[in-house]
């Protein structure tokens, strides 16, 4: 399924007038790891009230011990200060890398703004080395800003 074909299908989620924001955002984290062959963990972080950490929220895939990551820390926390994407080809050349599963090779991170205010995140871990395009972050953009109308 192409990027293209999922929007409507995001914009569906989002619309919903039924379900929790919790709810909607466990729905795009299935959504996203069914049709994306190479999205191997998907979750959303957020910023955990006035403290410089990341919560984490909805997820799909492996459990994972990193549910509070301090601002600066690992790839999450460093988007956390830098306001920007940050694609990881190659998990193993990083330096500042919070390691969730030795299957994981690659990571993308998108910030999700509300404001102007980075309130969180979109986290996708991949097992397949150097997965991710300019296309992923494109969508994954159009995803963040769907999800910034719910916060």
């Amino acid at each position: 399924m192409t990027f293209e074909t999922l929007k409507p299908q995001i914009e569906t989620i989002v619309s919903n007038t039924t379900t929790t924001t919790d709810d909607k955002l466990l729905q795009i984290c299935q959504l996203l790891d069914q049709n994306i062959s190479y999205y191997n963990w998907v979750g959303f972080y957020f910023k955990n009230g006035d403290k410089n950490e990341l919560k984490l929220g909805p997820y799909v895939g492996a459990p994972t011990d990193h549910t509070i990551i301090p601002f600066g820390k690992g790839i999450c926390g460093q988007v956390a200060v830098s306001n920007e994407n940050f694609v990881v080809p190659d998990v193993a050349a990083q330096d500042n890398y919070i390691a969730c599963s030795i299957t994981v090779k690659a990571e993308i991170v998108i910030p999700i703004f509300v404001n102007g205010e980075n309130l969180g995140q979109i986290d996708i871990d991949s097992n397949t080395p150097d997965p991710f395009t300019e296309a992923d972050e494109r969508f994954l953009e159009f995803v963040c800003q769907k999800v910034a109308t719910l916060l």
